[in-house]
C-alpha cells in the first residue's frame, strides 16, 4: 500500500537538527536513542539533511528528545521551520545553542580554510617518501623534530572534532567514523613519537607522521567536498524557497501600499504590475496576462489568466496588471505546501535504508576488530609491531562507513528535487522507491484524462429555428448559474460573439434544470425527464439524442414552456487533455499496462477511452468498486499506480501501491497520494515512474559501490597492499563519489523533452 498504516497514530511530529553525525552508524545509534524515549512511536534520521523526525501518538516535550540524542554523543536542536538546507548558516539559524564559531570553522565542514591549513602543514611531511632508501638525509628534508612540530596540531588541534565524537561514541558503547580515524591516526602519531624518543641522538627513524596527518586532512577535505556536494542536492528547495516574496502591493481605501507578505490576509486585493513575482495564492477579479509558472508546475511556457482564473504565489506575472484576491499566504500557500513535500521526502527513509542500517549497527564493531587480528597477525608472521601498527593503522581508515550512511538519502535528495522543478511532487521515499516498480497504471476519467469541464459541443435547434437563436436563449436562461454546463453554454456565446438578451424569473428546477422569461417565451432548460413533466415531446431529435449519449455525451433541451414547444437540443462532452492519449501511447510502449475507472456512464467511458488509446474500461464504477478493482489487480501480482483527481478516488489512490493525484484535483486526493503531479497533465505519469527508476537506480549503484569498496579495501589494507595515506584518500574519495553519481539526476529531463532533443 501507499503509506502502511504504523502500529500507533501518529498525531504529533517532532523534526530535530542534529550535529555531529558522520556515518551510517551514527544515523542508526541517534535513531536508536531516539526510539528509547517513552511515546516515541517512530524516529527517522537522515545523514544527508542532517535532521531526525520523530512520530508520537501523544504530546512530547522536545527537550527530552534533545537530551536523548545528546545522551548519544550528538548535538540537536527542535526545528520549528526546516532552514534553508545547506545554507552556510544552517545549524545556527536552527540550533538557539549552537556550538561556537570556533567550533564549527575547528569542524572543517563547513569552510575550507581549516582544509588549506592541514595541507600547507601535511605536505611537508610527504618530502620523506621522495627519498626512501636514502640514508643521507638530504638537507630539504624536514628533521624528525620539525616532522613532529608539523604533524600535532593537525592531530589535535585540527583533528579534535574525530576526538570529541569518537569519545562520545565509546562513552555510548558505540562505534562511528569518526572512532575509526581517531584510533587510526592515534596509532600512527603515537608511533612516531615512539620511534622519535627511542632512537639516537644522530639517528633518522622512518617515521610514520605523514600518515596520520595526511589522513586526517583528506577526511577533512571529503567532508568538505561532501558538504559541497549535498548542498548542490537541496539546490531544488532553496529555489523554490528564493520564490517567496518578502511583501506585497495591497489595494485599501482605494491606495495601493506596500505591506510585509506576513500582513496580507484573505480577501485582500492585491496588485501585481508587470514583470512582479505574484506575492500570494489567489483568484484574478481584474486584468489580464501570461504568467509564467515554471519553478512551481515546470509548466515551460507562460499561461494566460483573465479574471476568474486561479494564480499562485512564486509566479512571474507577464505584461498585464492584475489584481489578484487572497485566498492564501504563507504556511497555508501552495508554494508553501510544495516546500513541505519536498523536505518531507528528502527527510523521509527509504525501505532499501532499513538494510544499510542493520549492517552499519555491527559494521564499526566488526572493524575494530579486524584491525585487531590484522595487528596480531603481521605480529605473528614475524613482520614486527611497525608493520602491524601502519597495516592496522590503514584497516581502520579504509573502513570508515560514510559512503553506506550517504547512498541512499543522497540520491534521494537530488531525484525528489529535480522531480520538483519539472512538476512532480513526491511525497515520500517509499513513493519514489515502489515507483520504479509499476507495470499497470490506472487512470480515473474526469479530471485525470479529461479535461474536468464540460464543453458545448453540439447545437442541433428544430426547423425554424437558427443555432445562434438557440445559444442565445439557452445563454439567457443560464446566465445567473454556476453549474459546469452553464458555464460551458456562456463561454460557447463568447466565443461565437452571441449577443445574450435579457432573462427575467429565472429560477431553479431542482434535479431537472431552469426556466426563464427570454423575450416574452416561457423557455425551459433541461433534462429529458423534464421535458416529459411538461408533456413536450422530442420529435425527430430523439434519435439523435440517444447517438450523442451513446458516444458519451450529456444532452439537455430547450423548450418554450408556455408554448409546449420543442426549441432544440444541446450535447455537452468533456474532452481529453490534449496529452493524454500520447501518455496512454508513452506508457504502453514502455510495457506498462493502462486501465480506465470511471463512476461515469459506459458510453461515455468508452468514447474517452478510445480517444486516448486505453482497451480495459470499467465504468459506472462507486468509489468502493474502484478500491476492490485496484486491489484485485494487486491481488493479481501487478504493481499498480492509481492516477485520480476527486475526492471519491482518494480510497483508490490509498489502496495502490503508488497514488498519483492531480493537483487540479481536490486536497483529499493529494493527501491520499504519494505522488502529486503539479500540471495535472497525465504525460507527467510516466516522467514520475522514469524519475523514480533513475533514481533507484543510483541509490543501487551507490550501495553496490559503498559495499564493494569497503569488502574489498579492508582485505587490502589487512594485506598490507594498501598505506594509510591511500586509505583515506580512498575513503574520502568514496564518499564525495557517492554523492557526485547521485547530482547526476540533476540533469534528468522529462519523456517530453528528451523525445523533442533527439528529433
Amino acid at each position: 500500500m501507499n503509506h502502511p498504516i504504523p502500529s500507533f497514530t501518529p498525531d504529533q511530529t517532532y523534526d530535530l537538527r542534529i550535529d555531529g553525525m558522520s556515518c551510517a552508524s551514527c544515523v542508526g545509534r541517534v535513531e536508536k536513542a531516539l526510539a528509547a524515549v517513552p511515546g516515541v512511536g517512530a524516529a527517522s534520521v537522515n545523514l544527508a539533511t542532517e535532521t531526525a523526525r520523530v512520530q508520537s501518538a501523544q504530546a512530547l516535550d522536545a527537550a527530552v528528545l534533545v537530551a536523548a540524542v545528546r545522551q548519544a554523543g550528538y548535538e540537536a536542536a527542535e526545528l520549528h521551520a526546516l532552514p534553508d538546507v545547506g545554507s552556510a548558516a544552517d545549524t545556527s539559524a536552527a540550533t538557539p545553542h549552537a556550538v561556537s564559531a570556533a567550533r564549527a570553522w575547528l569542524r572543517g565542514e563547513n569552510a575550507g580554510l581549516p582544509v588549506v591549513l592541514a595541507a600547507l602543514l601535511s605536505l611537508p611531511l610527504l618530502l620523506p617518501m621522495f627519498a626512501m632508501g636514502d640514508t643521507s638525509h638530504p638537507a630539504w628534508l624536514p628533521s624528525p623534530a620539525l616532522q613532529w612540530l608539523l604533524a600535532t596540531p593537525v592531530q589535535f588541534l585540527l583533528g579534535a572534532r574525530f576526538y570529541r565524537a569518537g569519545w562520545k561514541a565509546l562513552k555510548a558503547r558505540a562505534g562511528n567514523m569518526d572512532l575509526l580515524v581517531a584510533l587510526g591516526t592515534s596509532a600512527a602519531y603515537g608511533l612516531s613519537v615512539y620511534l622519535l624518543l627511542t632512537s639516537g641522538p644522530h639517528a633518522t627513524p622512518h617515521l610514520y607522521f605523514e600518515a596520520s596527518a595526511v589522513v586526517i586532512t583528506l577526511v577533512l577535505l571529503g567532508k568538505w567536498l561532501e558538504a559541497r556536494a549535498r548542498r548542490q542536492t537541496a539546490s531544488a528547495i532553496r529555489a523554490l524557497q528564493q520564490l517567496r516574496p518578502e511583501s506585497a502591493r495591497v489595494r485599501r481605501a482605494g491606495q495601493d501600499v506596500d505591506v510585509p507578505i506576513d500582513a496580507v490576509r484573505p480577501g485582500d486585493i492585491v496588485v501585481v504590475r508587470p514583470g512582479e513575482r505574484i506575492a500570494v495564492d489567489g483568484t484574478v477579479v481584474e486584468g489580464a496576462s501570461q504568467v509564467d509558472e515554471a519553478l512551481i508546475t515546470g509548466e515551460s511556457l507562460p499561461v494566460p489568466r483573465h479574471p476568474g482564473d486561479r494564480v499562485t504565489g512564486g509566479a512571474i506575472n507577464g505584461d498585464g496588471l492584475l489584481l489578484v484576491r487572497t485566498t492564501a499566504v504563507g504556511a497555508e500557500s501552495t508554494l508553501a505546501r510544495i516546500i513541505r513535500l519536498v523536505e518531507d521526502a528528502q527527510a523521509a527513509k527509504a525501505p532499501v535504508q532499513h538494510l544499510v542500517d542493520r549492517v552499519s549497527a555491527v559494521f564499526v564493531p566488526v572493524v575494530v576488530v579486524l584491525a585487531a587480528l590484522t595487528f596480531g597477525g603481521w605480529l605473528l608472521a614475524g613482520a614486527g609491531a611497525e608493520a602491524a601498527i601502519i597495516n592496522a593503522v590503514a584497516v581502520l581508515v579504509i573502513a570508515c562507513p560514510c559512503a553506506l550512511g550517504l547512498a541512499t538519502p543522497a540520491a534521494i535528495m537530488a531525484g525528489t528535487g529535480v522531480a520538483a522543478r519539472h512538476g512532480i511532487l513526491i511525497k515520500d521515499a517509499q513513493a519514489l522507491e515502489t515507483a520504479h516498480q509499476v507495470d499497470t497504471v490506472v487512470f480515473d476519467k474526469t479530471g485525470t484524462l479529461t479535461q474536468g469541464r464540460p464543453v458545448l459541443a453540439a447545437l442541433v435547434p428544430v426547423a425554424g429555428v437558427s443555432e445562434a437563436e438557440l445559444l442565445a436563449w439557452a445563454a439567457a436562461v443560464q446566465r445567473g448559474s454556476e453549474h459546469a454546463l452553464a458555464r460551458a453554454v456562456l463561454d460557447a456565446a463568447g466565443e461565437r460573439q452571441v449577443a445574450i438578451p435579457a432573462a427575467q424569473a429565472a429560477s431553479a428546477l431542482p434535479g431537472r434544470g431552469l426556466a426563464a422569461t427570454v423575450a416574452g417565451r416561457e423557455l425551459v432548460l433541461g433534462s429529458s425527464r423534464l421535458m416529459g413533466e411538461r408533456g413536450i415531446g422530442l420529435g425527430d431529435l430523439a434519435a439523435q439524442a440517444d447517438r450523442l449519449e451513446a458516444s458519451g455525451h450529456t444532452i439537455s433541451w430547450l423548450a418554450d414552456g408556455g408554448a409546449g414547444r420543442l426549441l432544440g437540443l444541446l450535447a455537452f462532452a468533456d474532452l481529453p487533455k490534449p496529452t493524454a492519449q500520447v501518455a496512454v501511447a508513452r506508457l504502453q510502449r514502455r510495457g506498462i499496462a493502462t486501465v480506465m475507472l470511471t463512476g461515469d456512464n459506459a458510453g461515455s467511458a468508452a468514447s474517452v477511452a478510445r480517444a486516448v488509446g486505453i482497451d480495459d474500461v470499467r465504468a459506472q464504477l462507486l468509489p468502493a468498486d474502484k478500491t476492490a478493482a485496484v486491489a484485485a489487480l494487486r491481488a493479481g501480482g501487478a504493481v499498480v499506480a492509481m492516477v485520480g483527481d476527486g475526492i471519491n478516488d482518494a480510497p483508490a489512490l490509498a489502496a495502490a501501491d503508488v497514488g498519483v493525484a492531480m493537483s487540479t484535483g481536490t486536497d483529499v486526493a493529494m493527501h491520499a497520494a504519494g505522488i502529486t503531479l503539479m500540471r495535472g497533465d497525465p504525460a507527467l505519469v510516466l516522467d514520475a515512474i522514469d524519475i523514480s527508476r533513475r533514481t533507484f537506480g543510483k541509490i543501487r549503484q551507490n550501495l553496490f559501490w559503498a559495499f564493494v569498496y569497503n569488502l574489498a579495501g579492508i582485505p587490502l589494507a589487512a594485506f598490507g597492499l594498501l598505506n594509510p595515506v591511500l586509505a583515506g584518500a580512498a575513503m574520502a574519495l568514496s564518499s564525495v563519489s557517492v554523492v557526485g553519481n547521485a547530482l547526476l539526476l540533476r540533469r534528468w529531463r522529462p519523456t517530453k523533452e528528451e523525445e523533442e532533443g533527439a528529433s
